[in-house]
């Protein structure tokens, strides 16, 4: 009863952090960024600046959609972002250049995440095919239960280390976007508050995705153990 509360409170800040980030962006996306610059030419003018070249900036559809793909170098912004001229759009398309600038400069952090990306999702299939066998009852007719969750607990810990280690480079990303968008002047003083409140919102849901990483781990390892 005391983990299914905590999950249940988990989920509940998961929504309230989600809706707040949108509610954020909303706010945010009314505000005109002084530059006038739109997500696009923000991001081309980040990735200029810091002299990297091989990167495109391109639109994908979808709302709060927007990442950066190290395998094809592109920084990928939602058409909000991309079209944008608001605060909001400068903010996001400055963030996701600073992982442009993380994999330019070999940050630590974020090639450890690189790394872990095959495993993560190798480890989220073994759970899922697991677990369902485990329900049904087939797989303790090939192995003994306690062995069972003892896989659900090392796969379930590769997904919480890839959840930590997200969590600074996510982080770097947003400091290094809004030390560039003062310097390099398209934010002022009131804006840039903004700018950094939006971010915060974002980096929360990786915090609260954390949270929910360990708290799973804890649960697993709460089973075995107990059964042990």
């Amino acid at each position: 009863m005391e983990w299914l509360i905590l999950f249940i409170v988990l989920m509940i800040v998961s929504a309230v952090v989600q809706n707040r980030l949108r509610s954020k962006f909303e706010e945010y996306s009314k505000v005109p960024v002084e530059a006038g610059l739109t997500g696009r030419e923000v991001a081309e003018k980040m990735l200029r600046d810091s002299h990297i070249h091989d990167v495109k900036v391109v639109s994908v559809p979808g709302q709060l959609t927007d990442h950066y793909n190290p395998r094809e170098k592109t920084v990928n912004l939602s058409p909000d972002v991309f079209n944008g001229r608001s605060v909001a759009a400068a903010a996001v398309a400055a963030h996701e250049c600073g992982h442009a600038v993380q994999h330019a400069t070999s940050y630590a952090w974020l090639n450890m995440r690189s790394v872990l990306v095959p495993m993560v999702n190798a480890s989220s299939r073994l759970m899922n095919i697991l677990v369902i066998m485990m329900i049904f009852g087939v797989a303790t007719s090939f192995m003994p239960w306690t062995t069972g969750v003892w896989i659900l607990v090392a796969a379930q810990a590769v997904i919480t280390l890839f959840a930590l280690v997200t969590l600074p480079v996510e982080y770097d990303a947003s400091s290094r976007a809004l030390v560039w968008l003062r310097d390099a002047g398209i934010t002022s003083y009131h804006t840039q508050e903004k700018a950094e409140d939006a971010l915060k919102w974002a980096a929360r849901t990786y915090l609260v995705s954390a949270l929910a990483a360990v708290a799973t781990l804890m649960y697993w390892l709460s089973m075995v153990m107990g059964r042990d």
